[in-house]
């Protein structure tokens, strides 16, 4: 359905600063397409603009949409992305800068399917908060997964300028810059070709060059290795097959080829993460089938085991390179989550050491401590993980919240308000802070 005329009608209505016009004509269409992704900016710039005209009262307008921003995460927990969506479009309708609620939106369209919405939100946020590393990092992975590669290599550029080390960041701009230099290589095609004397393994080299594959080209490519298989079993066409499997979104068959690669080449490490990864991509795809079945028993044994296949991977790097502070801070994660608070706290404590990840082993050793009932101990991790974090940072306010309950756990009433009150002044809809306020007035 072409909206043109009801988006021009809409922008045209923003430029003569009817904003309540406006925003009701963008609502209209996205109740019809939830996809329109200039709908959804349009509203975003509507809202804002309208806001910016009403200033004032936004402590009470926040307060009084609390109950829908905490009915929102609850929807997005329970899958119900749209609903999520829809809920979460009421609340920024008077609280439009709240930069959590926008991020949460996104990634509610994203999770639903609608991703040219979820890029309009994503670059909303990086247009109103331009130091929050996720909201920039989504924007450049959207933005990627929409084939613009060159705005998507922006996006991370200036998500490492917030934060350098960012690893995820830091992948991602490598994979969009190298896909940026294919696309303006100057070579002519031709004369690369003409090095190549066999025309197969040019067209191979030129497959695998390709970022992107349809279903029907994969299964095509597919035909091709098989059919060379069938004439010499080579390790390297079972990994490529298990390449293809992967991308097929059959990590179960995808697995069955590197295992069968492995018995080739014992000795290679690659192999062993490969099949590592792909076992985890299977689980999770039982878990996504369990959960849409409604056999949440399933899901949560299943989850378990992949706890546990996590776990021992990691345990296996660790063993491999002892001096990776990286991989024990993931491990000791991953075994806080599993309830192994001593195990977790011995590699947490380990990394740590690493200045780099000092804050987030601090925060998560703080919270073994508390697990185990040393509160003393936590209060002091805690306050650790927090020296030099800015107040609004969504770690600072997680931890702050967590001394809070430590303090009630104490029954010190007056310093319970004094943490709550530090998170209430800067997020009002964090968790359930209001009414913790409300408790200790």
């Amino acid at each position: 359905m072409d909206f043109s005329k009801q988006i021009q009608k809409a922008e045209e209505a923003a430029k003569k600063r009817n904003y309540d016009f406006a925003v009701e004509l963008y609502q209209q269409i996205l109740e019809i397409d939830p996809n329109q992704g200039d709908a959804r900016a349009g509203l975003r710039q509507a809202l804002k603009k309208r806001h910016e005209l009403k200033k004032g009262g936004g402590l009470f307008r926040a307060l009084s949409g609390a109950p829908q921003l905490a009915a929102a995460k609850g929807l997005h927990k329970a899958k119900k992305f749209d609903a999520c969506a829809k809920t979460l479009e009421s609340y920024l309708g008077s609280n439009p800068l709240d930069e959590d609620a926008n991020l949460l939106l996104g990634m509610a369209l994203e999770d639903a399917g609608h991703v040219q919405s979820a890029r309009a939100v994503y670059e909303f946020i990086a247009e109103i908060a331009p130091r929050n590393c996720n909201g920039l990092k989504r924007a450049g992975a959207m933005l990627a997964r929409l084939g613009d590669h060159e705005k998507a290599l922006e996006y991370y550029e200036r998500a490492l300028a917030v934060d350098p080390r960012d690893q995820e960041a830091i992948k991602a701009r490598k994979d969009m810059a190298a896909e940026r230099a294919m696309a303006r290589s100057s070579l002519p095609i031709g004369h690369s070709r003409e090095q190549i004397k066999d025309k197969d393994r040019a067209a191979e080299l030129e497959r695998d060059k390709r970022l992107y594959h349809t279903d029907d080209e994969l299964r095509a490519e597919l035909a091709r290795l098989e059919e060379r298989y069938a004439e010499n079993r080579e390790p390297e066409l079972m990994v490529r097959m298990a390449e293809v499997h992967e991308k097929l979104k059959d990590p179960e068959t995808a697995l069955e080829w590197i295992e069968r690669a492995m018995s080739y080449r014992k000795d290679d490490a690659s192999l062993v993460v490969r099949a590592a990864d792909l076992r985890a991509k299977a689980l999770k795809k039982q878990i996504a089938q369990a959960g849409k079945d409604g056999n949440e028993a399933r899901a949560e044994q299943l989850e378990r085991e992949l706890w546990r296949l996590e776990a021992d991977e990691l345990r296996r790097r660790v063993s491999a390179n002892p001096g990776d502070l990286g991989t024990r801070l993931q491990l000791g994660r991953r075994l806080l989550k599993m309830g192994e608070h001593d195990g977790a706290m011995a590699e947490l404590q380990k990394a740590s050491a690493d200045p780099r990840n000092r804050r987030e082993a601090l925060f998560l050793l703080a919270q073994c401590f508390q697990a185990k009932g040393f509160r003393d101990l936590a209060r002091k991790e805690y306050n650790n993980a927090l020296e030099g974090a800015p107040q609004n940072d969504e770690r600072a306010k997680e931890i702050l919240y967590n001394l809070g309950a430590l303090a009630e756990a104490e029954n010190d009433a007056a310093a319970a308000r004094a943490y709550y009150s530090r998170v209430f002044e800067v997020d009002i809809g964090y968790r359930d802070v209001a009414q913790k306020m409300e408790r200790f007035r």
